[in-house]
């Protein structure tokens, strides 16, 4: 497999930053809906939101990368079967995943920071609470947080199940060009 996308396929750094990305997606949002329920009691409560904050952070440099990767190889092109209403909801599904994303992560770093203190990322460094004057910032960057993480959530599935229609359905490479092939 090549390193850089093709006109015809993705190469293997764009196949393994979806993949890691999915990948920290779906891990954190089970993380985060597990460590809610917590006790104060729990030896979890306060590890878990530190390796949710960290992850987190790690992703947003991901996120980056990613972005970056797309302006170096971009992706191919949409298949020649597919009509201008698939084109359109691809271009806005993938829009929405990654304004979504960057979203989602800008106020988890909201609500780690609201306090004023910094977020420390598995204790290899540490992110500084810039912004913390935004009137009750805890409370609306968690109500953001919460229903956005639901809906990428929910929204990756349908891209996932998207995918798969487009295999086993319509016959084309849609699936297989983001394994690489």
């Amino acid at each position: 497999m090549q390193w850089r996308n093709s006109t015809s396929r993705y190469g293997l750094i764009s196949v393994s930053l979806h993949w890691l990305v999915a990948i920290a997606v779906f891990g954190l949002f089970a993380l985060g809906f597990w460590m809610v329920g917590l006790s104060y009691y729990s030896s979890w409560y306060q590890t878990a939101p530190n390796i949710h904050k960290s992850i987190g952070i790690l992703l947003f440099i991901v996120m980056l990368a990613r972005l970056a990767w797309r302006l170096v190889s971009p992706p191919p092109p949409a298949l020649p079967e597919h009509g201008r209403l698939t084109r359109v909801a691809s271009k806005l599904g993938h829009g929405f995943l990654y304004l979504g994303l960057f979203v989602l992560m800008t106020s988890g770093y909201l609500i780690s920071t609201a306090d004023g203190r910094s977020i420390s990322v598995f204790g290899w460094f540490e992110v500084p609470a810039s912004v913390t004057s935004i009137p009750n910032q805890g409370d609306v960057a968690g109500l953001i947080h919460e229903y956005l993480a639901w809906a990428i959530v929910i929204f990756a599935v349908l891209h996932g199940l998207a995918a798969l229609k487009h295999h086993f359905i319509d016959r084309d490479r849609t699936l297989l060009r983001i394994f690489g092939r």
